[in-house]
């Protein structure tokens, strides 16, 4: 069978392809830190105990739907850049900052690991400003804007459950 591959078409937004594969490269970052975000808040509001089971669980809950939403976003954002997104466990591993927690926390320990996810993911989107701004790609960096925005406002607000 002869068949012809077909070249895909050049991307041209504006935007270098070597700015397109730095940006896309740091979107896929952000995307692990956001799956592993969602992956740990989801287990938390599956595994929750204690006397604020209720609140957490749908507090956790409402956050993990959120993220889930997020992921898609970032993922179809650099598919419009022109790269794969990754899509398994194994290439979020090696590309989060985040890391797994062992075993089932005691809830106020959830809420810290939490606070540091959502502050991670925060800082992995805060770093890529620099070469999105560059590039002068103002969908990227509205997205970047978004997630800081919920990231920021979810750490306060998980770190509000720790003060006295």
């Amino acid at each position: 069978m002869n068949e012809k591959k077909v070249k895909p078409m050049a991307i041209d937004i504006g935007i270098s392809d070597a700015d397109r594969k730095k940006i896309a490269e740091g979107l896929s970052t952000l995307l692990a830190d956001s799956y592993t975000l969602y992956l740990m808040t989801h287990n938390f509001h599956w595994n929750v105990t204690g006397p604020q089971f209720n609140s957490l669980h749908n507090m956790f809950m409402t956050q993990y739907t959120e993220q889930w939403n997020a992921l898609d976003i970032v993922a179809e954002r650099i598919r419009a850049l022109g790269f794969p997104a990754p899509g398994t466990y194994k290439e979020f591993v090696k590309l989060a900052s985040i890391k797994e927690v062992e075993g089932v926390p005691k809830a106020t320990d959830m809420i810290r690991h939490l606070v540091a996810a959502q502050e991670a993911t925060a800082r992995t989107a805060r770093k890529l400003f620099p070469v999105v701004d560059e590039a002068n790609d103002q969908p990227t960096a509205d997205v970047l804007t978004q997630r800081i925005d919920v990231h920021e406002k979810t750490a306060w607000m998980l770190r509000s459950l720790l003060e006295e």
